[in-house]
């Protein structure tokens, strides 16, 4: 009873590429106090997790207790931690939301090469999902929206459509992936 309830707490999205190294990262807590401290932990991450098969399913590992989801597609090996007691449900749903949210403004195309060609709205999706750690949002279709009228403001990749039309590509990415 004397329990409290909190709001759920995301401690980094991390997106890293086939070797380890960062494509683009997001710390919302001291755990990490340093640069080579935050590097150590995406190091330890890495080695620990590269070895599995977390390309159909999102994989959960803990380390440091700290909970940590993680999937994989192509070259890039998407994580995000929580602290130790944090619910690993809403922790693989915000993944699952970046992951989607990526997927479709990268139209589908999901790799090293595409990500680092469209780091800014990477960024931004990262800002849409998690904002100083609390959760936002988890609506894919809802955070590709958001990235993509950012990015219409600066002439991004994404310019050349109309939301109307990065909504009908998102909507048809998403019920192909349902019907796998």
């Amino acid at each position: 009873m004397g329990k409290k309830e909190t709001c759920p707490k995301v401690k980094n999205i991390l997106l890293l590429d086939s070797e380890g190294k960062r494509v683009a990262v997001k710390y919302y807590s001291d755990d990490w106090p340093t640069n080579s401290a935050k590097e150590a932990f995406e190091k330890t991450v890495f080695t620990k997790t590269q070895k599995t098969n977390a390309r159909t399913e999102a994989e959960i590992a803990m380390f440091e207790n700290k909970v940590v989801i993680y999937k994989f597609i192509q070259d890039l090996h998407f994580f995000v931690t929580g602290g130790g007691e944090e619910n690993e449900v809403i922790l693989a749903t915000v993944l699952q939301a970046f992951f989607d949210a990526v997927s479709l403004l990268l139209r589908g195309t999901v790799d090293k090469k595409e990500a680092l060609e469209n780091l800014d709205l990477i960024l931004l999706c990262i800002d849409e999902v998690v904002d100083g750690g609390i959760l936002l949002e988890t609506d894919p279709n809802q955070i590709a929206e958001k990235v993509a009228s950012h990015s219409m403001d600066s002439g991004a990749p994404l310019s050349e459509q109309t939301i109307t039309q990065a909504l009908a590509t998102a909507r048809e990415h998403l019920a192909r992936s349902l019907l796998k």
